[in-house]
């Protein structure tokens, strides 16, 4: 494991000198198998690199040079008084995490509290294993299978099964409406070291049922710590699940995140990402679209300045006729910024009526801004409707003249163009709810980055 050791002496640290004991479910015997089976691949497997082909754009060992991180239980509890809403109203429930560890106080309405209803279970991943593991064992997994193989793409997986420590597990029973919005905060940074974790979550909704999830990763504190996250979705026949992943980490964590899921016949996944935070970011989906009518719609927007880097690879299987697939991704670029959108949909034999739909747009506010862009079909049926297109250009110069010529300063009228583009991508969300502080988002992080500019530009003088 020569390409990363912190992460290998963290292996060491957690698995042989302290003999798992501190990791959760310790004494149950199918997790500790895993946990060892696993670590061995990590060890084997190293790091994906850029060989790779999913991985030629993202440099993952040399973000990770010369970085050292402290487990996240064996970190001081941070002090934090409130989590920082998202909205006006409440959510139905929430699980925070603070530097990968669940804190209940800060928390609200988990399974028992009366606010949920009958047939959603909410609980940690920690307390489940403690507490009840038989919710657990032969549904952790069920999509990943156990990371075999030696395939170094599944090293992150492996990395994650070896030492997962918490999470959310969701819950949902066949027929049962969540009645409103369910939200998972990770809060990280507050820390005196930087910390791993490696959050696991776990969606499972019986047939017919609903939810929406709100993940919001924030960095509340200056460390910049290193997460690897992995998620498991399994949503049953017609069942519907609305997405949205915030991710507002500070700009030194490294945050990798993998989700999977399987939808059965007439399932429907929403799924909308904003990425505004980290030094370097990957969120890898991974979905497969295993009964007729299933669809998928995902959507995202990402806003990076500085030398942040911002990689989100997706992969839509469609195994059975008439399933639909679409994905819109657009973002800003500025400084010394890279963004990687890779996205590949499989269409496989017999899959026919398939209709499969991905574009990403970028806009590049500096010369020396980048992205790369691989959107890619892999048609092996003869009777589907797919296309795929991807474009970067710069600022229209016509529209931010107009703008000027009514009055606005360079800043303003930039700021109101990438607003505009981005808002797009935005709308597309079907809880409109949730639009309004997305965009809020959007315009801190423009107003943020017009006074830092505007700072640069005065002390240059």
């Amino acid at each position: 494991m020569g390409d990363a050791p912190p992460l290998a002496r963290l292996l060491d640290a957690r698995l042989v000198e302290e003999g798992a004991a501190a990791l959760p479910g310790a004494g149950l015997p199918w997790l500790a198998e895993r946990r060892k089976a696993a670590a061995e691949r990590f060890r084997a497997l190293g790091l994906p690199h850029r060989r790779l082909e999913a991985w030629k754009y993202t440099d993952l060992p040399r973000a990770l040079k010369d970085r050292d991180y402290l487990p996240a239980q064996r970190q001081a509890p941070a002090s934090l008084d409130a989590v920082p809403a998202l909205t006006g109203d409440e959510p139905l429930a929430r699980l925070v995490f603070v530097d990968g560890l669940y804190r209940a106080e800060l928390s609200r309405a988990a399974t028992g509290s009366g606010s949920l209803p009958d047939g959603v279970r909410l609980l940690p991943l920690a307390q489940a294993l403690e507490r009840e593991p038989g919710l657990l064992e032969g549904r952790l997994d069920a999509l990943t299978g156990d990371a075999d193989g030696a395939d170094p793409q599944l090293a992150l997986l492996a990395l994650n099964a070896a030492l997962l420590d918490d999470g959310l597990v969701l819950l949902v029973e066949p027929g049962v409406a969540v009645p409103g919005r369910i939200e998972l905060v990770q809060l990280g940074g507050l820390g005196e070291r930087p910390v791993f974790h490696a959050p696991r979550h776990l969606v499972v909704l019986g047939e017919g049922a609903s939810a929406t999830l709100v993940e919001r990763i924030l960095g509340v504190g200056p460390t910049g710590g290193l997460a690897n996250a992995v998620t498991e979705l399994r949503l049953g026949k017609g069942a519907a699940l609305t997405h949205l992943r915030l991710q507002e980490a500070n700009e030194a964590a490294i945050e990798l995140a993998t989700t999977f899921g399987a939808l059965e016949a007439g399932a429907r996944y929403e799924a909308f990402a904003l990425t505004l935070g980290a030094a370097l970011s990957r969120h890898e989906i991974d979905l497969t679209l295993d009964g007729e009518d299933a669809e998928v719609a995902l959507n995202g927007a990402y806003l990076l300045r500085g030398r942040q880097h911002g990689d989100t690879t997706t992969r839509i299987v469609h195994r059975v006729p008439d399933t639909r697939a679409s994905e819109t991704y657009k973002g800003a670029l500025d400084d010394e910024a890279r963004a990687v959108f890779q996205g590949l949909i499989l269409v496989e034999r017999g899959a026919q009526k398939t209709d499969g739909r991905m574009l990403n747009k970028t806009l590049l506010l500096s010369d020396k801004a980048e992205v790369d862009s691989k959107p890619e079909l892999e048609i092996y049926a003869d009777d589907v409707q797919c296309a795929h297109g991807a474009t970067a250009g710069e600022i229209d110069a016509d529209a931010l003249f107009y703008l000027r010529s009514r009055g606005l300063d360079q800043r303003r009228a930039r700021a109101l163009l990438i607003e505009a583009f981005l808002a797009e991508a935005i709308e597309s969300l079907s809880d409109e709810g949730l639009r309004e502080p997305l965009l809020a988002r959007v315009r801190a992080w423009l107003q943020k980055a017009g006074e830092q500019d505007r700072n640069e530009t005065e002390g240059g003088r």
